[in-house]
């Protein structure tokens, strides 16, 4: 398959089709909750869902990247609302963050996602799919004091997550209750053998069926079980807007009078870097997921989202990044090209505008089955067996990343496992840039690639490891690189090495070779030879 070819498109359309519809469902709540949370009209998160599958789904060069409002920025524009007096003038700072960020891609800064170990990442992933696993549920049984779509662990009442599930044993829903139930078990049939084969129901996503399956349980438990109906502020709650010219009526234009406030520039700034990022680490793990292995280009990924963030801002959106959770729940769904994304979004514009009688029959619980069987795809145990035999350079960042992220936020989390990663590259390059191998009384040591000052500790551990009346060969011809300090250090043991009767000779090191005898004695250097210590390295 050549998604890039036009034709792809159609051809994929029975795959793309229903899956732009799971994406529809999971997006939808998240919009309006993610809206709410920042302080911002419900309008808003729409808005910016709208023009991330309508507009930057095709600007983008991802395939199965879903863009919309991101909960990692509520915070973020909660404050900044705040801090400049209104709403329009923090669109205005949406849209000038939107330019920084076509900026960024025009100089080529996407290269940064690159540099993230795919354990962090992978850790990333975990991360997100416990915490939807662990938020959801409250919804799943009935307990909805959280907004659909809220991904932090902490409170801003300081309670945690747990808090909130033990809240929630006392608040149960049984309408909720079996309704989630049903749903996962409905979702779970549809990936059996038998359903994927059946040439009708396979033509049906899974979560719609879940979903048709909550609508038809609460109609008829209205009618026939009333203690089981599930009451009204359990459903969701789309705001009516009257057809396309209500729409229109209600959309808010920036403030440009805060064209000469530097604290609009401030705010601009940060949602600039922030959202780029989190579009980064996503486009990176999304590309991880794809069963095919695309690679998206990330410069052009930053300059789409400046694109979305510039019209979101104009027509009073919020701020927008690729987001994890709808970009994986399009690839659980089976969406295989844009036009996946694209459908969501197009199905998010007819729902606000002539559908949301019939979208407010949804039960949240059936939703949150939704995200809940989403989140234990990305973090299911056999990923935490297989990074656990690959070793602890691979299993410690990838731990520490989910760890954090759950007691911090995405990008804390993230920077907490990037240092761990670190850790363990260094570590790991300690040892791969020298290397002593042992035959009787003869020892070959070996310098590979740059060795730096950083490798002066694991020198002297190695050539405390040679024993007395040994012959000892240092070869540098692999390394690129020598410090100035290593040299040293091979110098200190030469002289040291009279007193232990150790022959040592050297090969490479700067381009010289010689031998010094245990006795002390050397031949004479020639051209190509130069006493150890007075060696300069290598250019």
């Amino acid at each position: 398959m050549n998604p890039k070819r036009p034709t792809d498109y159609l051809a994929h359309l029975r795959h793309d089709v229903p899956a732009g519809i799971v994406v529809f469902l999971v997006a939808l709540p998240l919009c309006l909750g993610v809206a709410l949370a920042s302080g911002a009209p419900l309008l808003a998160g729409l808005v910016t869902g709208l023009i991330g599958g309508l507009v930057v789904t095709w600007a983008s060069g991802s395939q199965l990247s879903v863009s919309g409002p991101a909960a990692g920025l509520t915070v973020i524009v909660l404050g900044s609302i705040e801090k400049l007096g209104s709403y329009p003038a923090f669109l205005y700072s949406v849209v000038v963050a939107g330019l920084m960020q076509v900026v960024l891609g025009w100089l080529r800064a996407g290269v940064i996602g690159a540099y993230f170990p795919a354990a962090v990442i992978k850790g990333m992933l975990a991360a997100i799919g416990l915490i939807l696993i662990l938020k959801q549920i409250p919804h799943a049984v009935g307990y909805d004091a959280d907004y659909e779509g809220d991904e932090a662990f902490t409170q801003n009442d300081a309670h945690t997550t747990f808090s909130e599930l033990a809240y929630s044993l006392d608040a149960l829903c049984p309408g909720a209750m079996v309704v989630s139930l049903g749903a996962i078990l409905v979702m779970r049939l549809w990936e059996t053998g038998w359903f994927k084969r059946n040439p009708v129901l396979s033509l049906v996503p899974g979560p719609l069926a879940a979903v048709a399956w909550g609508i038809g349980f609460n109609l008829y438990s209205r009618d026939h079980a009333p203690g089981f109906a599930i009451p009204p502020e359990h459903l969701v709650s789309l705001p009516g807007f009257h057809g396309v010219q209500g729409f229109l009526q209600q959309l808010a234009p920036p403030d440009f009078g805060q064209w000469d406030n530097p604290e609009a520039y401030t705010v601009a700034l940060t949602l600039a870097l922030v959202a780029s990022l989190e579009s980064l680490l996503s486009l990176e793990a999304v590309d991880k997921l794809d069963p095919w292995k695309r690679v998206a280009p990330t410069d052009r990924e930053l300059r789409a989202q400046g694109l979305g963030n510039i019209l979101s801002g104009l027509l009073g959106g919020l701020p927008m990044t690729s987001v994890i959770v709808r970009s994986s729940a399009n690839v659980v769904a089976g969406g295989r090209t844009k036009v996946a994304s694209f459908v969501h979004g197009l199905l998010l514009l007819l729902s606000v505008l002539w559908l949301p009688a019939y979208l407010n029959l949804i039960p949240l619980a059936c939703l949150a089955a939704i995200l809940i069987l989403t989140g234990y795809k990305l973090a299911r145990p056999r990923l935490f067996v297989a990074l656990y035999r690959k070793g602890i350079s691979q299993f410690a960042p990838f731990l520490v990343t989910l760890v954090a992220i759950l007691l911090t936020d995405l990008l804390e989390g993230i920077a907490i496992g990037m240092v761990c990663g670190m850790f363990y590259v260094i570590r790991a390059n300690f040892h791969a840039a020298i290397t002593l191998t042992r035959d009787g009384h003869h020892y070959l040591l070996r310098l590979h690639k740059d060795v730096s000052f950083l490798n002066k500790a694991p020198l002297r551990d190695v050539l405390g490891r040679i024993g007395d009346g040994g012959y000892v060969i240092v070869d540098g011809g692999r390394a690129q690189f020598i410090d100035q300090d290593i040299l040293e250090t091979l110098a200190d043991f030469v002289v040291a090495a009279r007193d232990r009767n150790i022959t040592v000779e050297y090969k490479h090191l700067d381009g010289q070779s010689g031998v010094v005898t245990a006795a002390g004695t050397r031949p004479a250097p020639t051209d190509a030879q130069a006493p150890l210590g007075n060696r300069r390295r290598r250019g």
